[in-house]
């Protein structure tokens, strides 16, 4: 049991012994010295999910009422393994991209404490550890989008921090009501909200339930406050990029799932206003997302709207509350995490070896960088929902889902939805590959010259890609986990 703890803590202090370290003698000590806290980090977590025998760790308490706990479940399974996965990648591309950037120690060392932090968000066992740390991740992530200390940087980490704190707040409101009424504030599949303490009281509790809802939905980047991720995700760095959008924003998305289907439960939320209205914002997202990323000129800001659009795919799965769309909402965790920071490396390389940010400066690319380009055409299939990618199966479960669920209107809206969302999701995706591959008789083919990035940046994206395409391919092992899982759910 104490794997968690020096999962938890190993990164956070070996990102603090970065920031308060001296210079080091040579970049590589650095990069060694980073790489192997990546490591260990890894390892740690493993040994956590591999050892844990169940139970809770109780580390210390706040006061008498309120303990932090830790504890391995199969939902802490699913959102750590994506973050180890996903920062892994990240941290072995930015050895090559941090090149161009000022100040790597410090870089490297919010890494590692953002790390630790998300990591303690997957393990913790109850509502007040998971709030202690939700909160502090803001904190600790906001570093990494000030980084290049440009005036969008700060005026876009200053967005992030105080949409972040303010749905933080609303979700805080909701945790005392809970502390009031519920059995406990211990995570419980199926929700702990005591029916004696709750009667009479049931339309206030649905109020709370949804101020969470929407304060937790920030990080989600759900509508109506979306906009702080359009902003802070282009201004980053393209590995922290990637984690945010990848991972960071899906912290959002495991508060739902603790909220929704362990403090308040499946039961108590179904078919009432809290549930439509959700769903309504949920596909309001998705849309909404899609259409701004369809019309924005500049590539990782159109990444960054499609991040809002596909999050609130798996906050709609969550929302139906049935098991096909939990299923694919759990299974569209994995997939996007992969495949959207995929793309922003892919995004992230083209800049670091060519400048270029906009899409229509793009034409050609793919002659000069034909093995990340072709990684970034099968990253995009898997998003839309080509089969047989990843994204084809978590999709089909949603809707599913959706068509299944005994709720009049959305039973068809919603894919309906799904699929406008999924054709925009083309059109502001393969352009970059057809303009890239084919720039067209006029384009200067004498002025094209292979660009194709280190291994440093090449194998993180190859890696994500397989994978990608592996959950697609194989699919039956992870699916038969997520329904062992959702059976304690719903």
């Amino acid at each position: 049991m104490y794997y968690i703890i020096l999962s938890i803590l190993f990164p956070v202090l070996s990102g603090v012994y970065l920031l308060v370290r001296k210079e080091m003698k040579s970049r590589k000590n650095l990069l060694w010295t980073t790489g192997i806290f990546f490591v260990i980090t890894a390892v740690f977590v493993m040994l956590a999910l591999y050892t844990w025998e169940g139970g809770i760790f109780a580390l210390f308490s706040l006061t008498q009422r309120l303990p932090i706990l830790f504890k391995v479940d199969e939902v802490s399974v699913v959102f750590s393994v994506m973050a180890v996965i996903i920062f892994l990648c990240a941290g072995l591309f930015s050895f090559e991209y941090m090149k161009h950037e000022q100040k790597e120690k410090r870089y490297y060392g919010f890494y590692l404490i953002a790390f630790g932090v998300l990591l303690a968000l997957c393990f913790a066992g109850n509502l007040i550890t998971f709030y202690l740390f939700f909160e502090m991740l803001t904190l600790v992530s906001m570093p990494l989008v000030l980084h290049n200390g440009s005036r969008e940087a700060i005026m876009a980490g200053l967005k992030y921090l105080f949409y972040s704190l303010s749905g933080a707040y609303m979700a805080l409101f909701g945790l005392y009501f809970i502390e009031r009424y519920g059995n406990t504030l211990t995570f419980s599949p199926g929700g702990v909200i005591s029916s004696q303490a709750a009667e009479g009281h049931s339309a206030m509790l649905l109020c709370i339930a949804f101020a969470m809802l929407i304060g937790f939905g920030v990080k989600a980047g759900m509508f109506p406050m979306h906009a702080w991720l359009s902003a802070a995700h282009p201004v980053a760095p393209a590995p922290a990029s990637a984690v945010l959008s990848a991972v960071i924003a899906k912290a959002g998305v495991l508060a739902v799932v603790r909220v929704v289907y362990y403090i308040f439960g499946a039961s108590f939320l179904r078919g009432t206003w809290v549930q439509k209205t959700w769903m309504v914002l949920t596909l309001i997202t998705i849309l909404m997302g899609s259409v701004l990323a369809y019309r924005e000129p500049v590539f990782k800001k159109r990444l960054a709207y499609s991040t809002v659009s596909q999050v609130s795919y798996i906050l709609f799965g969550l929302s139906v509350m049935n098991a096909d769309s939990l299923t694919g909402g759990f299974l569209h965790v994995l997939c996007h995490g992969f495949i959207k920071a995929g793309l922003f490396l892919c995004a992230g390389a083209i800049i670091y070896k060519t400048g270029k940010t906009r899409v229509e400066q793009l034409r050609g690319i793919g002659k000069e960088m034909p093995v990340l380009m072709w990684c970034y055409t099968i990253l995009s299939l898997g998003l839309i929902g080509i089969p047989p990618m990843c994204g084809f199966v978590s999709k089909w479960y949603l809707a599913e889902g959706a068509l299944s669920s005994s709720l009049y209107g959305f039973s068809w809206i919603g894919p309906v939805i799904l699929l406008l969302s999924a054709l925009l999701t083309a059109g502001y995706l393969l352009p970059v590959t057809i303009s890239g591959f084919f720039p067209g008789a006029d384009y200067p083919y004498g002025a094209l010259e292979k660009k194709e990035p280190s291994w440093f940046m090449t194998v993180p994206v190859l890696a994500l890609t397989i994978l990608s395409v592996v959950i697609g391919l194989l699919p039956e092992g992870l699916i038969y986990y997520l329904s062992q899982m959702i059976e304690k759910l719903i």
